[in-house]
């Protein structure tokens, strides 16, 4: 999934709304990559200053230095907490390569139908926290389903920054992460067959 020859190797867009955990599952990321070695930049932009409004959260990864100092214009990959922010504003940064991993019980099939074009991976990411005792929590199951994607980070190293992040419940989240890359493991093995 890493381009190569490009100016910065993988642009990240995370999208939520205030609460939701899209600005610590930003950070929580970008850590687990600088912990295998790589260059990262994260940094975040808030709607109003309340509940609910929509956060996102920008990520570079390359092997050297990142001179880039601007907003993610085209994005490698887009993690979406809430599958209603998947609109026009935020559908701007992707292109046909994008790869969209959204919290959804939405099939695959529907996402394919109502956004014809782009590559959409939705991911239970509530049932996923439910079944692992972190409520309505799904930050630790997106970032798996989204490291499975993209086959970066290593899932050993993500699983150790998730459960260094969340001291008070790192075996729940730990477990929601596992469960959240194995889904798109099993995903991605369907579509392959």
């Amino acid at each position: 999934m890493l381009r190569q020859g490009a100016d910065v190797t993988l642009q990240i867009v995370i999208q939520g709304r205030g609460g939701q955990g899209a600005q610590l599952a930003g950070n929580v990321l970008a850590r687990a990559f600088f912990a295998e070695g790589r260059e990262v930049q994260s940094f975040a932009t808030y709607g109003g200053a309340r509940r609910g409004t929509p956060v996102s959260s920008f990520i570079r990864v390359d092997d050297k230095p990142i001179r880039v100092r601007c907003d993610i214009e085209r994005a490698d990959a887009i993690l979406c907490f809430d599958a209603s922010l998947l609109e026009a504003r935020l559908l701007a940064a992707a292109g046909p390569q994008t790869l969209i991993v959204v919290n959804s019980r939405r099939a695959r099939a529907q996402f394919a139908a109502a956004l014809p074009g782009y590559r959409v991976l939705p991911v239970d990411g509530i049932g996923v926290a439910q079944r692992n005792g972190l409520g309505r929590i799904v930050n630790s199951a997106l970032l798996g389903a989204l490291a499975c994607a993209l086959e970066t980070p290593g899932l050993d190293t993500l699983l150790h920054t998730v459960t260094a992040a969340a001291p008070k419940a790192g075996a729940e989240n730990g477990a929601a992460c596992l469960e959240g890359y194995r889904l798109v493991e099993a995903q991605l093995a369907l579509q392959a067959a």
